[in-house]
């Protein structure tokens, strides 16, 4: 029996690189996968809604459950369908997987609106619609009187979580990423529901068109190297986060490799105490220059 075993998963961005991995992984294991992609370019532009129905035939070839569905997940009213595709199926909904995003990466300066509103969009707007949506479905289940453990994994990155120039769009949008899983966590327990995130590291369409990571993340010349930036990497945390033995809620973690580790989010650190009087513009020029 697999570790996931009759678990009903939608994972969104599943055409291809990490969720792609996810929905293989989730398959072999034994869940039941609803496979989400609009099949857009890198940027968001077009759309091929095949790649969403190859994956799912794919998982069916090898033996497993999979539904193709190419909903905008930043739709309202398509997160709906999604989170209803799932249903419809499979007849229940367990694990949410929100992957999918795009880039359009620009320095500050030169950013323009459409660049910045079409990143918040995809990532900010892509990770509240389904959460919503399918929180909704199990806070009905727990009023019904059902026993939920559902599991969410959300996406961040380190350029929202440590910065990265040329991605303030994108840096932004995986920041808020991480403190809306961790509110989700805090909010959602009450319905037998957890959220974690990831920040992964992965060779993926978007990470080959980072400036100064298209050569890094190279598959190494020696096949019988590990290749640290495998996209399957990524996937059995995602996997093991899903489970419905896993007891871990509002964690952030970096996966890259073989490598994973838990980050945390802003922490106080120097304090500077006045004596209960209100600082003077003078007393804070001396003071924190020590910061400086």
């Amino acid at each position: 029996m697999g570790a996931l075993e009759g678990r009903v998963a939608i994972i969104t961005g599943a055409g291809g690189g990490i969720g792609r991995e996810h929905a293989l992984l989730f398959a072999s294991e034994g869940a039941k996968i609803v496979v989400n992609d609009l099949g857009g370019a890198i940027d968001g532009s077009g759309d091929d809604r095949g790649v969403a129905q190859k994956v799912a035939d794919e998982i069916k070839d090898m033996g497993g459950e999979a539904v193709a569905n190419t909903d905008n997940i930043a739709d309202w009213e398509g997160g709906q369908r999604l989170v209803n595709t799932a249903i419809e199926a499979f007849g229940d909904l367990h694990v949410l997987i929100n992957n999918a995003g795009i880039l359009r990466d620009r320095v500050l300066v030169n950013m323009t609106e459409d660049e910045w509103d079409a990143v918040i969009h995809v990532h900010l707007k892509g990770h509240f619609v389904p959460t919503r949506w399918a929180a909704n479905y199990w806070r009905e289940q727990t009023k019904a009187g059902k026993t939920v453990s559902a599991a969410i994994v959300n996406t961040s990155s380190t350029s929202g979580l440590l910065g990265n120039p040329g991605q303030t769009n994108y840096g932004a949008a995986k920041a808020g990423i991480a403190a809306f899983s961790n509110i989700c966590a805090q909010e959602l327990a009450r319905y037998g529901v957890r959220s974690n995130a990831i920040a992964p590291a992965a060779r993926t369409r978007m990470t080959e068109a980072t400036p100064g990571l298209g050569d890094i993340v190279k598959a190494p010349e020696d096949a019988a190297k590990f290749d640290v930036w495998d996209p399957a990497n990524i996937s059995p945390l995602v996997a093991y986060l899903s489970t419905a033995d896993c007891a871990l809620t509002g964690k952030v973690f970096f996966v890259q490799g073989a490598k994973i580790s838990h980050m945390t989010g802003w922490t106080m650190a120097e304090t500077f105490d006045n004596d209960s009087d209100r600082w003077t513009i003078e007393a804070l020029a001396t003071e924190l220059k020590s910061l400086g």
